[in-house]
């Protein structure tokens, strides 16, 4: 039996960040624009009330302990995520990436992480002071093919030497932590690829410029330097023993490739967030400006029913990709589907939206700056080609055929 009912958790989710993003996002999201950074002091706020965005699951403790009796339960965590976070990118994608949490590095390290990794690096998410993770996989010619990154991880006495270069990583500068993926022999391809945790402040390990953007511009995107970085042992997620098993399918590749299945839905929401943001801003004009009974009164409302329309259908993959996600069922397929049909379609809603205001649409106004913000949703966490080729192998894989 297939449903499309919240539950009464999801429902209070929805409304809770709703409300959040409409009251507390988007009173400063012009102002962050135009400063290139979201304030400080709102981010200490935020931080205080418990705000955090952890990409895999919505919740205030990604470490807390599951009951028993909660186990039984069927989880919603992916889902609600989804469901948060389309409604903060209505309010604002750039100031919702900023928020304090394990962003990006969160689904690595719960999904691969030994217990004491686990505890080590996600404990440190609290209301004392803001906190960041990191996601650090994409490389000057390693992006879209995940199997192709330089840096390198020479095992030493009492740990690895990590040398190499990463860009477009998201709160790269200010992450106290951040997930690393590295080879440790190029020729083994996919199967030499480990994933580490290194942290800030470690000898090595700098930040060398933060991204001039075209849109999304209050969210910092890092570039990062690994010279002679020693990492330790016990920072190799996972622990050595998961990859040396001769029966072992970990590696970093699988580890980033396991991430993406939690992470794209996210994104996927997120544009849904932003195509929906777009499509109100403009329906409020329509109705406010066009003459009722004129031509293009009438063109405008074809435009945006279509548009309303796309926005939930890409809203209905999102959601099954997420509750796949939740059942434990693999959902990779679904996840490059929503992720890539999500982007496309919210660029496209923006640039309708854009046509129909017009002048008013220029500089200045909120489409504009979505309009400019969304273009990065059909790029990151793998292009729209990627997600195609993702599709493609699961569609043929049954019948023996490899792409």
């Amino acid at each position: 039996m297939i449903s499309f009912e919240l539950s009464e958790q999801q429902k209070q989710i929805k409304e809770m960040t709703h409300w959040f993003a409409a009251n507390e996002i988007r009173p400063i999201a012009m102002k962050a624009e135009k400063m290139e950074r979201v304030p400080d002091d709102w981010l200490d706020n935020v931080n205080r009330m418990g705000i955090h965005l952890n990409t895999s699951s919505f919740s205030e403790n990604s470490t807390q302990k599951t009951s028993a009796k909660d186990s039984k339960k069927e989880r919603e965590g992916n889902r609600m995520g989804v469901l948060a976070t389309e409604e903060m990118a209505w309010g604002d994608p750039a100031v919702t990436l900023s928020l304090p949490g394990a962003g990006l590095g969160g689904p690595p390290v719960e999904s691969s992480g030994t217990p004491e990794q686990k505890k080590r690096f996600l404990s440190i998410f609290t209301k004392d002071k803001p906190r960041w993770g990191a996601y650090a996989l994409t490389e000057p010619e390693a992006g879209s093919d995940a199997s192709g990154i330089r840096t390198t991880a020479k095992k030493v006495a009492g740990g690895y030497i990590l040398n190499g270069q990463k860009i477009f990583i998201t709160n790269g500068e200010r992450a106290s932590w951040v997930v690393v993926f590295a080879t440790v022999d190029a020729s083994r391809g996919r199967a030499g690829q480990r994933a580490f945790v290194v942290e800030k402040g470690t000898s090595g390990f700098s930040c060398t410029r933060l991204a001039k953007k075209m849109g999304l511009r209050a969210n910092e995107t890092a570039e990062l330097l690994l010279e002679d970085c020693f990492v330790p042992q016990e920072n190799l997620l996972g622990g050595e023993q998961v990859y040396e098993t001769s029966n072992s399918k970990q590696t970093g590749f699988q580890v980033a490739m396991k991430t993406f299945d939690s992470t794209r839905p996210i994104v996927a929401a997120m544009a849904i967030g932003i195509a929906r943001a777009a499509y109100e801003y403009t329906l409020d004009i329509v109705q406010r400006d066009y003459p009722k009974q004129g031509r293009y009164f009438l063109l405008a409302s074809e435009i945006l029913a279509e548009v309303e329309q796309d926005i939930a259908a890409a809203r209905l993959l999102t959601w099954e990709a997420a509750w796949k996600a939740d059942l434990g069922l693999a959902n990779a397929k679904e996840a490059a589907m929503c992720k890539a049909y999500s982007g496309k379609m919210s660029l496209d809603v923006c640039s309708k939206c854009l046509e129909l205001l017009g002048p008013d649409g220029l500089d200045g106004h909120p489409v504009e700056k979505l309009y400019r913000d969304v273009k990065v949703f059909d790029i990151f966490e793998g292009t729209n080609q990627v997600q195609h080729l993702v599709i493609a192998r699961r569609q043929y894989a049954p019948y023996g055929i490899k792409v």
